[in-house]
């Protein structure tokens, strides 16, 4: 989209994004004629994009729409915290810099208002900025540069899992387990599985980013100081074998906690 690349934005507020992206729209339909139709309806879910880089927000902002999502596009902290507290958003889709403060300031406000899944878009791909952000609730991040799909395979992901959390209320199903968070109890084929207090903070901590790859560090962080035990890389391999033997089916080849080699762990890369 070479002709929407050379757009100059000097006003970063809502309603220049807004204009810009109609432009944007009325050009890409010019060069691509027998492009996706765009369809709009009450039903479609309604991403908060927050992204100041200007190409990546309007051509993202266009991928998404082709894909069926409404979009609200927005490029400032201000304007982004600002909408959060008038409109309702099933997702919200976040750059890590903006130019008057950080994507962390629009997380705090989203989990403060809402429980729309949070995605950050990041150049910063080391583990501190990682951790900090999943620490503040959001669900997932994609480092840049990205591909399209990919995003839009943990945007559908991230979706599904938001809107099975919210019909089953405090019960996650992943294949043959489930897990209640109500009352703390995780069965398997509905036989009662008995869990450690450690054991079971580890099991969440992988469930909560089901799809997600999760370091050692990564889960060391979420299970650290759990009833006074001490866990070191090491023994967080010792917890990751019994936890896989009282809830996989076959321990010897997992299909719940699955070892991506070389990079940790994740949850619920196999469905049943």
């Amino acid at each position: 989209m070479q002709y929407a690349s050379n757009i100059q934005v000097h006003n970063t507020g809502f309603v220049c994004d807004h204009c810009m992206l109609l432009l944007y729209r009325t050009i890409y339909s010019y060069v691509y004629p027998f492009s996706r139709t765009m369809y709009y309806n009450t039903s479609m879910k309604n991403i908060l994009l927050v992204e100041d880089d200007k190409s990546i927000l309007l051509g993202l902002s266009y991928s998404l729409e082709t894909e069926g999502y409404k979009v609200t596009p927005c490029s400032t902290v201000q304007c982004a915290n600002a909408l959060l507290n008038k409109e309702s958003f099933d997702l919200v889709l976040l750059d890590l810099t903006l130019p008057d403060g950080s994507g962390y300031d629009v997380c705090r406000e989203a989990r403060r208002l809402t429980e729309a899944p949070v995605i950050f878009l990041t150049a910063c791909d080391d583990e501190v900025n990682v951790v900090m952000g999943l620490d503040m609730g959001a669900d997932d991040y994609i480092t840049k540069p990205f591909r399209l799909r990919e995003l839009l395979s943990r945007i559908k992901m991230v979706l599904r899992r938001n809107e099975r959390t919210a019909e089953g209320g405090s019960t996650i199903q992943i294949g043959s387990l489930t897990v209640n968070t109500a009352l703390g109890k995780v069965y398997r084929k509905d036989e009662d599985v008995l869990l450690t207090a450690l054991e079971y903070r580890l099991l969440l901590t992988l469930i909560n980013h089901e799809g997600q790859i999760l370091s050692r560090n990564q889960l060391l962080e979420g299970i650290w100081d759990v009833g006074g035990e001490f866990v070191n890389d090491n023994t967080l391999t010792v917890y990751i074998k019994r936890l896989r033997e009282k809830i996989e089916d076959d321990p010897a080849h997992p299909e719940i906690i699955v070892t991506i080699r070389g990079a940790g762990y994740r949850v619920g890369s196999k469905r049943r």
